[in-house]
């Protein structure tokens, strides 16, 4: 087989093992809605990017797509009178739906809502086989078709390279971030671990917050204002959300910090041509605060831009590929159980943050297609009771939260939710 899984590609396959761990996006488009024309526009494209004949062998990590025509899997909902519950309710049900676990198989997915007014076209995926960049341009490429613009550009790299070339080129960082490993164990430990009062089942919910339209607005001057990047105030506010839901800390204790983890893509430093690159380049990078009570929102920004700066200056973001790597041999040695608990025991983060700037790679991905709004839904997997994914879209912030019922009952979500929003009205980027 011709691609060859890459460390964190391994590490889904592990949390898949005990749920699937899937990945939904959502584009609305403006009526009317033809049925024959979407199929025909979806089979087309995947035929002509290559992404059909898809084959998987689990054991040897390595997968293939070896082409033909393409059958797309596509259900139409019925017409939806609240289409944002509708919503909610389908891209949970994709979270929560397995795709095999190898030989050949579709890992695509595709659904139809109709609205009275607009209908969307959702997109679920074994998230293993792509990042959320490459599913944007492969949305793309379908709704250009559709609407009778299809691109013309090279088609993409469908089995691009590993990480061999990525650890070759940094050699002297990640040898010099072996010794901080320590460090990181360390934070880790200072940090509170995630609970599961409802039991271990990996179920998957999922809300959209109604976000006001000049919230992205405020969140880039502010951002520039304090002198952070838009991500890391993102994560100062949901520090700020999750911290009430988080009862019985104490500064006297070991563990009184909470812990976030922010999805980090290594597009650029992996693939040889990002730009055509069809597939997934992620690690991920842990930080916490104590979040003392009556702590300043933009005292926490600093805090986490002075810990990702590090972070991303020292290239710090390939501990966690050799932490995956080491987490999988140690994967082999345990039972069920203890792998359940692994990373609530080792990386104990409360919740995931995964940005995805939609409107530049909309803008950029080949094809003439309008962008009216778009969704995304990510699974928690074992990591994290809570995954929240902000996306700009057409000027607006949207901002989707996945959680697993396990931990979280969806009264506790609505108030997170409510706190983040709080949060993001009460910012004044204005004042010094």
């Amino acid at each position: 087989m011709r691609g060859r899984l890459n460390l964190f590609q391994v590490a889904m396959l592990r949390w898949r093992e005990f749920h699937p761990y899937n990945a939904v996006h959502v584009v609305e488009l403006a009526p009317p809605l033809d049925l024959a024309r979407l199929k025909q526009a979806i089979a087309g494209h995947l035929t002509a990017q290559g992404l059909t004949g898809f084959t998987f062998d689990v054991a040897g990590r390595r997968f293939e797509y070896r082409g033909g025509p393409a059958q797309p899997d596509l259900t139409v909902l019925p017409l939806a009178v609240d289409p944002g519950a509708a919503l909610d309710a389908e891209m949970a049900r994709q979270l929560n739906q397995p795709f095999p676990a190898d030989g050949a198989f579709d890992p695509f997915r595709f659904f139809v809502l109709p609205t009275a007014s607009t209908f969307h076209l959702g997109l679920a995926y074994d998230h293993f086989v792509a990042g959320g960049d490459s599913i944007v341009v492969l949305l793309k490429g379908i709704v250009a078709r559709y609407a009778g613009t299809p691109s013309s550009g090279p088609p993409p790299d469908i089995h691009p390279r590993g990480y061999a070339r990525l650890f070759l080129r940094n050699a002297l960082a990640f040898g010099l971030g072996l010794f901080s490993l320590p460090a990181m164990i360390r934070r880790a430990r200072r940090a509170v671990r995630p609970r599961y009062p409802y039991g271990d089942a990996g179920e998957n919910a999922f809300v959209w917050l109604p976000v006001p339209a000049a919230a992205q607005a405020t969140i880039a001057r502010t951002a520039r204002a304090w002198g952070v990047t838009q991500n890391d105030l993102l994560v100062a506010i949901l520090l700020a959300a999750v911290a009430p839901e988080i009862t019985g800390r104490s500064p006297r204790q070991r563990r009184h910090e909470i812990a976030i983890a922010s999805v980090f893509n290594l597009r650029q430093e992996v693939a040889a041509a990002p730009a055509l690159a069809f597939g997934q380049f992620l690690s991920s990078f842990l930080v916490s605060h104590p979040m003392p009570p009556g702590v300043a929102l933009r005292e926490v920004a600093a805090d986490i831009q002075a810990q990702t700066q590090r972070i991303k200056r020292r290239k710090l973001y390939l501990q966690m590929l050799s932490a995956i790597a080491l987490g999988g041999l140690a994967w082999r040695t345990m039972r069920a159980h203890q792998q359940k608990l692994l990373y609530a025991k080792s990386f104990p983060v409360w919740a995931g943050i995964t940005m995805l700037n939609v409107d530049k790679l909309w803008r950029e991905a080949p094809g003439e297609a309008p962008l009216l709004h778009y969704r995304r839904a990510v699974s928690t997997g074992p990591f994290s009771p809570l995954v929240v994914s902000p996306t700009p879209v057409a000027g607006r912030l949207q901002i989707g939260i996945s959680y697993r019922t396990a931990a979280f009952r969806p009264d506790d979500v609505t108030r997170i939710g409510a706190a983040l929003l709080a949060c993001v009205e009460s910012l004044q980027p204005d004042l010094p």
